[in-house]
């Protein structure tokens, strides 16, 4: 297995990241940083009404995603394997999908400003799965704040994500199709998903379980 650091999960609303997280920090005996969602104090209004509430939904979940990830530049930080459920970009992922054009043109100013000082994972692993698979994940879970989630968002969502992994390039990339694996509940998918990973090298690589 490459020695990793630092590894990032990513993936859309519902797909399975902080699940993984928690499994692969137990497995690699990691610190787990996860993301602080259900602090954000204009989510649940968001959902009921996106166009309303996004620029300051985006703006807030820009400052504490910043302030988390910030950390992890601190010294000895990396002394042991560190794994995340998000990276900074996630949040320009959103911002396109939910802001209009004057409220794009002044995040992308703000932006830079932030991403320029957090770290880069030596892997990001990205979690695939369709749109309506999400749907039914996210309905599974009944969170109180998702539950004004349109299936149109999630689908919208989804799409700026396969966009922008479809052309990642700043570290390896292992994409995982999540959609006929449960690697929470069945040990036999777990551990084939823990083999991705440690045979992973350079790159970017495609896994697609059951085909």
């Amino acid at each position: 297995m490459q020695s990793y650091k630092y590894i990032a999960v990513e993936g859309p609303i519902g797909v399975g990241k902080t699940s993984l997280v928690h499994l692969l920090g137990k497995m690699f005996n990691a610190k787990e940083v996860l993301e602080d969602i259900e602090d954000n104090p204009f989510l649940e209004n968001f959902y009921k009404n996106i166009r309303l509430h996004a620029f300051q939904t985006q703006i807030f979940f820009l400052i504490s995603r910043y302030k988390q990830l910030e950390q992890l530049i601190q010294p000895g930080l990396f002394e042991d394997m560190v794994i995340t459920d998000y990276i900074l970009d996630k949040d320009k992922i959103f911002a396109m999908v939910t802001l209009d054009d004057d409220e794009m043109n002044m995040y992308n100013q703000i932006y830079p400003l932030f991403n320029r000082r957090t770290p880069n994972p030596d892997l990001l692993i990205y979690l695939q799965a369709s749109t309506d698979v999400l749907w039914e994940r996210i309905k599974k879970r009944n969170r109180h704040f998702e539950k004004n989630i349109s299936k149109e968002y999630l689908k919208e969502i989804n799409q700026a994500y396969d966009s922008y992994f479809f052309t990642y390039s700043e570290t390896p990339l292992l994409v995982i199709n999540t959609n006929e694996i449960d690697y929470v509940h069945s040990s036999a998918d777990l551990d084939d998903l823990i083999k991705q990973i440690k045979e992973m090298g350079k790159g970017t690589k495609y896994y697609i379980p059951k085909l």
